[in-house]
């Protein structure tokens, strides 16, 4: 991999496992439970100049990063929601880098989506653990496939791990 790509993909792209297991998907989840918290452990201590850098060059600053996640996962779990209360809903996408570009993204406290995360999280590890046979299989259509809650739950716990280095990955990198 490339420095550009180990920047991009600090723990590597995502790749969906052949088969989910019982076990697996508990794992996910609690990483999933788990992300609020590494995401404040991540940010703590940093100051708005260190909050306005990028990862990367040409990537997002880590405020960015930090309110993608809450737009991500707010997403995320409106999709598994509407998976479980609707027969294969068709979910409409939305521009990423747009919305990263938007005031919001760009000036807000971090400690906004932290919130937003807090309680989003407590209440998708709710809808989850108690989810059994079919209930995993439903899914909804996203651009050009269906997925699965099951395969969501793998994508968004990768999701957060992913973004969430590329906070750590800069902090060691800088020495912060």
């Amino acid at each position: 991999m490339s420095t550009l790509d180990t920047a991009r993909y600090p723990i590597g792209r995502f790749e969906s496992v052949a088969e989910i297991t019982e076990s697996l998907r508990n794992v996910w989840i609690e990483q999933i439970a788990r992300l609020p918290k590494r995401l404040c452990d991540a940010v703590r201590g940093l100051n708005d100049r260190q909050l306005d850098q990028c990862y990367r060059e040409g990537g997002w600053t880590l405020r960015q990063v930090l309110h993608h996640l809450a737009d991500e996962h707010m997403n995320g779990y409106a999709y598994c929601k509407m998976a479980l209360t609707e027969d294969d809903p068709i979910v409409k996408t939305y521009d990423e880098p747009a919305w990263a570009r938007s005031k919001d993204s760009c000036d807000a406290p971090v400690e906004w989506s932290l919130s937003i995360l807090e309680g989003l999280h407590a209440r998708w590890v709710m809808l989850l653990k108690p989810l059994t046979g079919k209930e995993l299989l439903r899914g909804y259509a996203h651009k050009r496939r269906t997925i699965s809650i099951d395969e969501a739950i793998e994508l968004y716990a990768w999701h957060g791990r992913h973004h969430t280095a590329h906070i750590t990955e800069l902090r060691k990198q800088e020495g912060w």
